[in-house]
């Protein structure tokens, strides 16, 4: 069952899912800034792929910009004085994202729902929210992240003799 859920997601979204021989500069800064800040790159890319489907100059209708969809605020607060420059916004989103780590203690579904809902709602709610949209962004993460995660531990076809 979860092998034909992560190739119907894969027939869906291929450029997002499969891995690049030479990755773009936003996947290498993914991984970079995930590796220094110690979070699952898979995490990040996965937020990525659902904010803004790698798209460095989107914008959505609350004003959150760049590849990770950071709020003026927290763009701010987390270093990105330029929120559509692509390391600026990796790397304070990634920043964000660990602060969100500590203070959900690792729980990705909280961690996922502060990012979207904010972390003050969330930090009063924990697993009460009940709201429809962050519960489907929740969702909707997790699917990205597991497929990631299938995928980067599959073995390649050249490391088989």
């Amino acid at each position: 069952m979860l092998t034909r859920y992560l190739l119907f997601l894969l027939s869906l979204q291929p450029s997002f899912a499969v891995p690049q021989k030479d990755p773009t500069l936003p996947e290498r800064l993914v991984r970079q800034y995930a590796a220094h800040y110690r979070v699952p790159p898979e995490l990040i890319a996965a937020l990525i792929d659902v904010e803004s489907r790698w798209n460095p100059r989107a914008v959505s209708g609350k004003g959150a910009m760049g590849l990770m969809q950071l709020m003026p605020a927290t763009a701010r607060r987390f270093g990105a004085s330029d929120p559509f420059n692509v390391e600026q916004n990796i790397a304070a989103g990634t920043r964000y994202v660990t602060a969100l780590m500590w203070e959900f203690h690792g729980d990705m579904r909280l961690v996922c729902a502060a990012y979207y809902a904010g972390d003050h709602y969330i930090a009063r709610e924990k697993l009460n929210y009940r709201n429809p949209e962050v519960v489907a962004y929740v969702e909707e993460v997790r699917g990205r992240y597991m497929l990631r995660k299938y995928l980067a531990a599959r073995p390649s076809r050249r490391s088989v003799p």
